[in-house]
């Protein structure tokens, strides 16, 4: 793989990862239209997801700041009790981690699956855009935990954990601005936690991209990652959903076609 390949690839990472439209599932589509064949590289991709990691955490610093300096305080108060509603959503993308991570690997190889659950993606999205319950004023311990559910399942390729985070917390009736928040601030410590992993798993070693290429994929990734965070954010209090549950049924389709008329 060359630097241009993996610049391509972390502008694919950045967009998707907070886009509703799947990060797994368009690198997936993105290596088989470059012919790039790194899905073993595990350095390539900590690389990328540390750069998006750090990407929320800028855009998200004020809110981030303010959680951690809530969290000394003596008395029990707003901010641990988000805090303790992240710590929460965090076990269900655990637990399938830790007990179905390789089945799930061993899925990143169709593109036929890709597909399909980029349309399940769609549907959900839609579902989402189209229903209107009851908003709250806060997301719950409940909510907190059925959002996780949700990107617990999101682990599955194709399926966006965003969209699918999103489109639960407003199902569930939360304000649009609070569940994007919740959204982008719950996957930190999972993703730092899947990093750390596979870091301690020693496979990192074997690496056989090049240093410029790694350090152009994780510009690149940090830079577009950032500017779609802040996009999202947007999007999702306007409430203009429905957009990229089309863009999910198109480009779903297309992938079960090439699957289908190769």
């Amino acid at each position: 793989m060359d630097t241009l390949q993996a610049v391509l690839l972390g502008i694919v990472q950045g967009i998707t990862e907070f886009l509703p439209v799947s990060s797994s599932g368009h690198l997936q589509i993105a290596k088989e239209l470059l012919g790039v064949e790194i899905d073993n590289n595990i350095t390539f991709d900590v690389t990328l997801h540390a750069a998006t990691v750090l990407s929320t955490i800028v855009v998200m610093w004020p809110e981030i700041l303010r959680l951690v300096r809530g969290l000394f305080s003596r008395r029990f108060n707003d901010e641990q009790a988000y805090v303790a509603k992240i710590l929460l959503s965090m076990i269900p993308a655990g637990v399938v981690g830790l007990f179905l991570g390789e089945r799930i690997e061993a899925l990143f190889g169709s593109l036929w699956f890709v597909g399909l659950m980029l349309l399940a993606t769609s549907a959900l999205l839609a579902f989402a855009y189209y229903a209107r319950p009851r908003q709250k004023s806060a997301i719950s311990y409940r909510d907190a935990f059925v959002i996780g559910l949700a990107q617990a399942a999101a682990t599955l390729p194709g399926l966006s954990r965003s969209g699918s985070t999103i489109a639960t917390g407003l199902l569930l009736g939360n304000s649009k601005e609070s569940t994007a928040h919740f959204s982008f601030l719950m996957v930190i410590p999972v993703i730092l936690g899947k990093m750390l992993l596979d870091i301690l798993s020693g496979e990192m070693a074997a690496m056989s991209v090049p240093a410029p290429a790694l350090a152009g994929g994780f510009v690149a990734a940090f830079v577009v990652g950032a500017l779609a965070c802040k996009f999202m954010i947007e999007i999702v209090k306007r409430g203009k959903l429905i957009w990229f549950a089309l863009y999910c049924a198109l480009a779903g389709t297309l992938s079960i076609l090439t699957v289908v008329l190769r």
